[in-house]
């Protein structure tokens, strides 16, 4: 595997990009689209960053990472890792990095997610696949676009 494995969508809501950094990172929000996960973090950079949630009546965490960078209202970067995957050590080289940017142009907000680079982490391709049959960000992306735009 030579080249970058990574993940691209993006959606344009009728939003104001405040509202959409909220959909992002507030857990009134992202417990009705990120299937039921909340985050838990104080959102600085270096910060961990984990996504819990409550499956089959037990509290878990469902993803976990550090926060990279932040730019409210502009820019989120983050890392993750399934941590309940037994066969994905959990080093940060097998880590991937989530980035949510998003643009505001006369009261509607692009918003842009990539994740990635499967090529540089253990069971990168097989990690990649499942991502992308599973429609990348695109079925997250569109529950966050029906939220906002009730």
């Amino acid at each position: 595997m030579s080249n970058s494995l990574i993940v691209e969508n993006d959606i344009t809501i009728a939003a104001p990009a405040a509202k959409v950094w909220d959909a992002l990172t507030q857990p009134e929000w992202t417990k009705q689209y990120m299937f039921g996960c909340v985050p838990v973090t104080d959102w600085k950079p270096g910060s961990p960053l984990l996504w819990k949630g409550t499956f089959n009546e037990v509290e878990m965490v469902a993803v976990k990472g550090h926060i990279v960078s932040i730019d409210p209202g502009r820019a989120l970067v983050y890392t993750v890792i399934d941590p309940n995957n037994p066969a994905i050590p959990d080093l940060p080289e097998n880590h991937l990095t989530v980035t949510c940017r998003l643009t505001e142009t006369g009261g509607k907000t692009h918003l842009f997610v990539s994740q990635g680079d499967y090529n540089t982490v253990a069971e990168g391709e097989s990690r990649y696949k499942h991502t992308v049959d599973g429609g990348g960000w695109s079925p997250i992306l569109d529950q966050i676009k029906q939220l906002l735009e009730k």
